[in-house]
C-alpha cells in the first residue's frame, strides 16, 4: 500500500506554522526592545518548492531529502510602522494580524486532515 502524501504535507505545514508562531510570539514579546528587528519565516509555498515530496528509497543509494527547515530572517521595515526612534521595527497591529493568518491556517489544515481522515475510514468500514 502506497503512504498518504497529504498527511505528510499537512505536517510540513503544521511544523511551518508552528515555527511562524514562535516567530510572530517573539516580535510581539521584543515590541519595547530598543533596536529589535522584527523577523518572520519565508512563506511555506517557497518552503515547499524548495524542498518537495520526499521520495521513496528502495534503494540505500537513492538520495533523500533533509527535513523541512524554515529559515528566520529579518523583516524589510513597514513603510507604514518604519524603525522607531528606539531602533525597534516592530508593529504589534502587524504582527496581530499575523497571528490571525497563523490561526486560520492552522484550522484549515486541522480541518482538512479531519475530513480526509473521516474519508478513509468510511472507506475502510465498507
Amino acid at each position: 500500500m502506497q503512504p498518504i502524501q497529504f498527511f505528510e504535507l499537512a505536517s510540513r505545514q503544521a511544523e511551518w506554522l508552528s515555527v511562524r508562531q514562535s516567530v510572530v510570539a517573539g516580535n510581539i514579546a521584543n515590541a519595547n526592545t530598543p533596536g529589535y528587528l522584527a523577523k518572520d519565516v519565508t512563506p511555506f509555498q517557497s518552503v515547499l518548492e524548495n524542498t518537495g515530496i520526499r521520495m521513496a528509497a528502495t534503494n540505500p543509494a537513492h538520495f533523500t531529502e533533509a527535513r523541512l527547515s524554515s529559515e528566520i530572517t529579518d523583516v524589510e521595515p513597514n513603510e507604514d510602522v518604519g524603525v522607531q526612534i528606539s531602533g525597534n521595527s516592530v508593529g504589534l497591529a502587524e504582527e496581530l494580524m499575523k497571528q490571525g493568518q497563523v490561526k486560520r491556517e492552522f484550522e484549515l489544515n486541522a480541518g482538512l486532515v479531519k475530513a480526509f481522515h473521516r474519508m478513509m475510514l468510511m472507506t475502510v468500514r465498507k
